[in-house]
């Protein structure tokens, strides 16, 4: 794909906020190129510019700095405007406007205040993304289309989303009887006989607002699809994407992957407030899940800020390095740009003191501008990394839809459940190991990872069980926990104890769950000569299912609680692979002992060194002839590490010392010809 030919470095470009200020306009070209600047995103909120009034429209500002980015060797991504709608189509068109819970209309406000389902919005849109990509397609700067910004799930309460609910309900089970079973709707008295009944302000009916959410996802991706037809139709060979975030706002994004041409996501982590090695564990999780949406690409990190927000409640300013750090760090894990919100700090509105590459103080000789201009100029000398990707062995399965089944659950202890927490404790011994992994939904193909895990796999879609013991049976190693294989894709649960339709492949089942309150903890032994070479003592904590083994084999054992002795981790040897269960929430240093067992058990290691020091990251970006390793400390000490010999400094292309000093906040990064 032509937009990976180079590390693109660049910001969000609020031109038309400035048109009154020609001198600061000249300006910012003069300072993109100082930063080594390469690409701008443009025209994200920018409706009333560009169609003050409605079916007048001014393309003039945007052709002049359409025109001035080429100009000055820089590209354009270019963005649609939905995500902001001007004041004269809320006002004229009311119906335009989202609905709350209690039926009340709501007014003009902030952004995003649209219910994807209105018609008129559809066609106001839809006309202007067609005069945008008529104007433009032939631009020598438009490289890539930003589809909106930022699509969440807000929901919206009109007639129009309930009728689109209904029969996207009377399409998903066919008839009311099929549903009404689905959904277990005797239960109090819910059951529907006709489906205008229906409306999801029900938290008591699980099924229900399961579905109600997946309707929402769908129906914003349909808001998208919609959108960007013209833009597919008119420039087919300008690919496509849209800016994703953290999965709290309620998208499934996988779904969303399909339809796009690169994954892209808005990256604002909370340095400096906690523990930064936490912090950046938690960053690269999400950076390997943004690299999975489209397996085998980079993606691209379209928003990250050069010095602190103004949303978070606390942002600290970035420590020196850390910038250069954070920024590599996406690189490192797969991303082919870094670019930041905002270009230049706007002077009102809700953002005016969110950092920016040009502060309010407007020079070039701040701390911030120099990092960034830092940053700019080592992407440029490392183009070689485009020809790479991150080759995983490892997948982690974090489901949406299987998080917002569980986050309904009213289970003995709906405390804490803490899903993607817990997804990322399991992915954490990997990420301080330097070991790739892959994060998927339940859709995904297993074949090709040495080992799966799915953390608290409580939702089990029809085939996902049958998959997983093809997989395991083929030879491949599966790992999952607690409160794994309760219910089916309808919140159904299975009959005949948890989990059925995994029974056979873990060799156990589950009959009952204990939870513990946050200040109580219990034991756990590993069991003589187990294969793992386990030993000591460790705990657990919430959650502790009471399983039987069937063919498993007993590897540890609680050791408090009246079920002391019942087995809590098992393995189980199905065809030619193994298959273990996890049944109490651990402590991390239980996970770090089993997983380093198992992985050396299976033959995974790093390829730069046997083991890491606490606080290093190591992550590997590879092709068929050459590897580069990024060496990233995330602390405010000096860390050594030995890396063997063979290995040059990617920037320089000298050789590298086996022994190495790594700077507090620095990363460093070597490469190797295969």
């Amino acid at each position: 794909m032509k937009i990976f030919e180079k590390l693109w470095h660049g910001a969000d470009y609020n031109y038309e906020q400035w048109l009154d200020s020609p001198d600061i306009l000249a300006e910012d070209f003069r300072l993109m190129r100082l930063t080594h600047s390469n690409v701008m995103s443009v025209g994200i909120f920018a409706w009333a510019m560009l169609e003050p009034l409605e079916g007048q429209y001014t393309f003039d500002w945007l052709d002049q700095l359409m025109d001035s980015l080429a100009a000055n060797g820089l590209s354009a991504i270019l963005a649609t405007p939905s995500a902001a709608p001007p004041a004269w189509l809320s006002q004229k068109y009311p119906e335009t406007r989202r609905v709350s819970e209690l039926g009340i209309r709501q007014p003009h406000r902030r952004r995003q205040n649209f219910c994807y389902a209105s018609p008129i919005y559809r066609e106001k849109i839809v006309a202007l993304n067609t005069r945008l990509a008529e104007r433009y397609q032939h631009h020598p700067a438009l490289v890539l289309w930003h589809v909106s910004n930022e699509y969440g799930a807000t929901q919206c309460h009109c007639e129009l989303c309930y009728h689109g609910f209904q029969a996207w309900l009377q399409q998903r089970y066919g008839d009311l009887d099929s549903l009404n079973q689905a959904w277990w709707s005797t239960f109090w008295s819910h059951r529907y006989t006709d489906w205008s009944q229906i409306e999801p302000v029900d938290p008591s009916m699980h099924s229900l607002m399961l579905d109600w959410q997946r309707f929402i996802s769908d129906q914003a991706l349909d808001f998208f699809l919609a959108e960007s037809a013209p833009l597919r139709q008119i420039t087919p060979d300008i690919p496509i994407t849209t800016n994703f975030m953290q999965p709290d706002v309620g998208l499934n994004y996988w779904h969303f992957a399909k339809h796009i041409d690169v994954a892209c996501w808005d990256s604002y982590p909370r340095w400096h407030q906690s523990d930064d090695l936490q912090t950046a564990m938690r960053t690269a999780f999400y950076h390997d899940l943004h690299r999975s949406y489209k397996k085998g690409l980079p993606f691209l990190l379209m928003e990250s800020t050069p010095s602190v927000t103004n949303w978070q409640g606390i942002s600290r300013l970035k420590k020196p390095g850390m910038h250069k750090l954070s920024s590599l760090q996406a690189v490192a894990h797969g991303a082919n740009s870094v670019q930041y919100f905002q270009w230049r700090q706007s002077r009102g509105g809700e953002e005016k003191f969110h950092g920016a590459v040009v502060s309010h103080l407007a020079s070039e000789n701040t701390r911030v501008f120099q990092d960034v201009q830092a940053v700019g100029r080592l992407l440029e000398k490392l183009t070689p990394l485009t020809a790479t990707t991150v080759q995983a062995s490892v997948a982690i399965i974090y489901d949406f839809e299987n998080e917002w089944a569980l986050n309904h659950a009213q289970i003995p202890r709906s405390l804490a459940k803490n899903y993607r927490e817990t997804c990322q404790q399991h992915y954490s011994h990997f990420w301080q190991q330097g070991l790739a992994v892959d994060i998927l939904n339940t859709e995904a193909d297993f074949t090709g990872y040495r080992l799966v895990i799915a953390p608290m796999l409580y939702m089990l879609a029809p085939g996902l069980a049958e998959r997983i013991e093809a997989y395991v049976t083929a030879g491949g190693t599966f790992v999952t926990t607690y409160l794994s294989g309760l219910v089916n894709e309808s919140d159904l649960c299975f009959l005949k104890g948890y989990p059925p339709p995994l029974r056979r492949t873990l060799g156990l089942y589950s009959e009952e769950l204990d939870t513990l309150a946050d200040h109580q903890f219990g034991q756990i032994v590993p069991s003589a000569e187990n294969p793992l070479q386990l030993h000591g003592v460790y705990e657990f904590y919430h959650y502790a299912e009471l399983v039987h083994p069937e063919h498993a084999q007993v590897l540890a054992t609680y050791d408090s609680e009246f079920y002391a002795g019942y087995p809590v981790l098992t393995a189980n040897t199905h065809g030619s692979g193994q298959a273990y269960y996890i049944a109490a929430r651990t402590e991390s240093r239980f996970l770090a002992d089993f997983y380093t067992h198992l992985t050396k058990h299976i033959g995974l290691e790093n390829p730069l060194c046997t083991r890491l020091p606490d606080g290093l990251s190591i992550q590997l970006r590879s092709s068929v002839n050459q590897r580069f390793a990024f060496i990233m400390n995330f602390t405010d000490q000096t860390i050594p590490l030995e890396i063997g010999e063979g290995w040059q400094d990617a920037v320089t292309g000298l050789p590298s010392p086996s022994s190495i000093i790594v700077p507090p906040y620095d990363v460093l990064i070597v490469g190797q010809q295969r």
